[in-house]
């Protein structure tokens, strides 16, 4: 089983993996029900998924009825004022068949124009706060991609106490000492204020460039058992964090496994050497 740990201060024990229900982004109902099994079978109880998951909510919806209790659900919506955001939420609500998310989150906040219109006067904050005060969302998340959402995320939590925060974190995008050192800064503030941390593409090992897409991933991940241990493996070794799984429903089963066999973190020696074999680069640059 995935070892569990408190979510932040929200009182619940996550497992430190969490289902990435972006992986249903296009599956039908009958491809993504037989994944209900493999969680469970994991002990996974929080999912996180998104308006803008294409088809995801929909799919997590028959589960609710029956399943709400096991889960830390969590959403998130990119709409930036008030009003979309509210409407958002409601949406999100009837497609997932609940009448509450437990994490409302401000979805890649990384665009700084953005950023002042959503945590801005009629911006998306408020509508959050007031679905927190009406029971609608227990708590408030940020999230975000790319190279500078660390130092946006330091900066957020200076304007409003978030309850969580995602960004991506892996072995090769932490080779860049400038995002590195933002994310170290984020981490530490995060610790003091019992925030938690949720990092996503852990698994990467280059950007697409001119090769077919194989996976639903925006990324080419890695692809061997052995190799996805030593990614998850190495993010699960920083005990703040937690891991999103990735946006491949077949690659879930791997991601996984590797999660509930971990243990300690894979030296620097076996990390370059995973590097080197797999010619890894950084998603962002």
């Amino acid at each position: 089983m995935i070892p569990l740990a408190p979510f932040g201060r929200t009182g619940h024990l996550s497992t430190r993996t969490i289902f990435g229900a972006a992986a249903f982004y296009s599956a039908t109902q009958a491809e993504a029900d037989p994944v209900l099994d493999v969680l469970l079978a994991h002990g996974i109880n929080h999912i996180d998924t998104a308006a803008s998951y294409g088809e995801a909510e929909k799919r997590l919806g028959p589960w609710m009825p029956r399943q709400r209790d096991r889960f830390f659900l969590a959403t998130k919506t990119e709409e930036r004022t008030r009003q979309g955001a509210r409407e958002s939420l409601h949406r999100s609500l009837e497609r997932l068949q609940t009448d509450h998310v437990d994490l409302f989150q401000l979805h890649n906040l990384s665009n700084p124009q953005e950023w002042e219109i959503a945590l801005g006067p009629g911006g998306a904050l408020e509508a959050f706060i007031e679905a927190r005060e009406q029971g609608l969302t227990r708590f408030i998340g940020i999230t975000g991609h790319g190279l500078n959402i660390a130092a946006l995320h330091r900066k957020a939590l200076e304007r409003f106490d978030f309850d969580s925060v995602l960004l991506p974190y892996s072995y090769i995008l932490m080779q860049n000492p400038h995002y590195a050192a933002d994310v170290e800064a984020l981490l530490q503030i995060c610790r003091e204020r019992n925030v938690a941390v949720q990092t996503i593409k852990g698994i990467t090992r280059s950007p697409w460039h001119a090769r077919p897409h194989t996976r639903n991933t925006w990324y080419e991940p890695l692809e061997d058992q052995a190799d996805i241990d030593k990614a998850v493996h190495w993010v699960l070794g920083n005990p703040i964090v937690f891991l999103n799984t990735a946006a491949d429903i077949h690659l879930l089963p791997k991601a996984l496994d590797a999660a509930s066999r971990f243990t300690v973190r894979p030296s620097d020696e076996e990390m370059q050497t995973l590097l080197t074999e797999q010619a890894m680069e950084p998603l962002f640059v």
